[in-house]
């Protein structure tokens, strides 16, 4: 009897990997759709035709339109953070840093679809837990930058990082909000008062040692 040598088949990791380029070509279909239409205009089929898969594997992978919808919002948000934390780093100076990041998170869409996922979850409470680690890591990672934003750049702030993070994000998803309900008639002068009350936080030191980030004569060039 012939006896079989070498590596195990690469079937299984084969498999794997397809698998995992299917879900995650899933989330990037809805995470599109559901921006664009929300959850109820766009259905399990759109999307597996959109990401060229089966419908069915939008229930083999998630379970429901819903999870998925869940998964894709968080998601999103979170690639919002990265990019909020981007444009911060390539300022200089806390009023273009606070400006630059309330700007790039007021303006994501992905930020109003997160909080359509936190209104879903009330009812569905075990997708809860997405949404509930999604904030978490919100608030971790809004801590971490502005703790090393901090570090670097010698600026100082009248709060601990961690409530500048969480208190950030209260307010963003406040515009979110407003901005959804207003439409058109959206007045800027809110995200304009979210740039003041974080700004109000900051100082940085001027040529004496000390000076304050809102006043105009002592901040440096944007």
């Amino acid at each position: 009897m012939m006896r079989m040598t070498g590596a195990a088949p690469s079937y299984p990791r084969a498999t794997r990997a397809a698998g995992q380029e299917t879900r995650r070509a899933l989330l990037d279909s809805a995470g599109r759709l559901f921006t664009e239409r929300g959850i109820a205009g766009v259905s399990a089929a759109e999307i597996a035709r959109e990401a060229g898969a089966f419908p069915s594997q939008v229930t083999y992978y998630f379970g429901s339109k819903e999870k998925l919808f869940v998964e894709a919002a968080c998601r999103g948000v979170l690639h919002a953070a990265a990019a909020v934390e981007r444009a911060g780093a390539r300022t200089r100076s806390p009023r273009a840093y606070v400006r630059a990041v309330v700007g790039t998170a007021v303006a994501s869409p992905a930020v109003l679809t997160f909080v359509e996922a936190g209104l879903l979850v009330r009812h569905r409470p075990e997708l809860a837990p997405l949404v509930r680690d999604t904030f978490a890591r919100l608030h971790a990672e809004g801590e971490r930058a502005v703790a090393e934003s901090l570090s670097a750049r010698g600026w100082h702030i009248q709060a601990e990082p961690a409530a500048e993070a969480r208190g950030f994000w209260a307010s963003i998803f406040g515009v979110a909000i407003e901005r959804a309900a207003d439409g058109e008639a959206f007045d800027d002068a809110t995200a304009e008062a979210t740039v003041d009350l974080v700004l109000n936080l900051y100082t940085e030191p001027d040529q004496r040692g000390k000076g304050s980030a809102a006043d105009g004569r002592r901040r440096p060039p944007d």
